[in-house]
């Protein structure tokens, strides 16, 4: 990336911060528990295994890793680390290498191994929580970021048009499920984001639905939300789109969610309120009686995780940003009956947004 490395942003952050060291990695079970650290991780270092950690400061660059992965961090990890392999406990390791006030992520870290941690380091070592910093520089994606990001939006919209116009009627949903995520990985994804979900019909009312042995039946709704990782980026998308000709309600509650997301989107810019865009949906959603019926926010982060900083609800502080990368997805979900929602990834510029996702939202009939 241009400017400044990720590893010399993160020292001025911790400088800021009053601080000499910031401990980075999973400090819950060192390695395979922590999907926020082991990102953390992965962005500040390029290391994409399970088991390490790192120390940043004005002077510092080091990671650790234990014997298994000693040769993949010499492959992956960012050649201004120095790079040590700990032959024991990669805690120990990492404590001998710690002074002054060391920050640690509290929201990562056990309260086993923070008091391991307090015995092992030296006297005078002054341990400091100090979640989130990491996080905060993970919110602005750079050039190569956004562009594994848009070519995992891109395969997305490639594995919508390939299922629908194979069919969908007499189709299980975790039929569906399993060849989205074969023809993802045909196209050149990683894996998916996350198990897609394929939802029809009723179960099109769970916003979290996952997928069942359930067939799609003529004349209902089938909700499929799903993504693909490039280069570890994710993408995340929902489509709703009608099984054969439908009529009535679901029509009218389609053509209210798509309304309520164009003018999400073009309220979309950097400095506007997470709880304001989220508002711009709500509103008219609101009006129009189903208020109790959209009980998510309108969207969340995306990156190396699929769901990440900044929250776009009416429970945020954040503001929008340059270079966020987020989801704005209404929906709106009648228990029993159907639900709708539609979802695009889309980053914040500061006059706008720029849309990732190109699949059509007029509502699709499928056979």
């Amino acid at each position: 990336m241009s400017g400044s490395s990720r590893a010399e942003r993160l020292a001025a952050l911790v400088a800021q911060e009053g601080l000499d060291q910031l401990l980075v990695g999973d400090l819950v079970r060192l390695g395979d528990s922590a999907p926020d650290a082991i990102s953390s991780l992965r962005w500040l270092t390029g290391f994409s295994g399970t088991s390490g950690l790192a120390i940043v400061g004005a002077d510092d660059r080091l990671f650790l890793t234990d014997f298994r992965y000693r040769e993949r961090a010499e492959r992956e990890v960012a050649a201004e680390f120095e790079r040590a392999t700990v032959e024991r406990e990669l805690l120990a390791g990492a404590a001998r290498r710690l002074r002054g006030r060391v920050g640690y992520d509290d929201a990562n870290t056990s309260v086993k191994n923070l008091r391991k941690l307090q015995d092992l380091v030296a006297e005078g070592v002054e341990l400091v929580a100090a979640g989130g910093l990491v996080e905060r520089l993970r919110r602005h994606k750079d050039d190569d970021e956004l562009r594994a990001i848009a070519e995992a939006a891109r395969l997305a919209d490639q594995v919508y048009e390939w299922l629908f116009e194979r069919g969908v009627v007499g189709r299980t949903e975790r039929e569906i499920m399993l060849d989205a995520h074969q023809r993802m990985r045909e196209l050149g994804a990683d894996d998916p984001s996350f198990p897609a979900i394929v939802a029809a019909g009723e179960n099109s009312a769970v916003p979290h639905h996952g997928s069942s042995e359930r067939e799609v039946r003529p004349g209902e709704l089938l909700l499929i939300d799903m993504g693909a990782i490039v280069d570890g980026y994710c993408s995340d998308c929902t489509r709703t789109v009608a099984a054969g000709e439908i009529h009535g309600d679901p029509l009218e509650v389609y053509e209210l969610v798509r309304s309520a997301q164009v003018i999400a989107l073009e309220a979309i810019r950097a400095g506007v309120a997470a709880r304001d865009a989220d508002s711009v949906a709500r509103d008219p959603i609101v009006a129009a009686g189903h208020g109790e019926h959209f009980g998510h926010g309108l969207g969340h982060g995306v990156g190396l995780e699929v769901h990440e900083a900044p929250r776009l609800s009416q429970k945020s502080d954040q503001a929008l940003e340059v270079g966020d990368v987020v989801t704005v997805e209404p929906g709106i979900y009648l228990p029993g009956r159907f639900g709708v929602r539609i979802e695009d990834l889309v980053t914040v510029t500061d006059d706008g947004c720029r849309n990732f996702t190109s699949f059509p939202k007029d509502l699709r009939v499928v056979a």
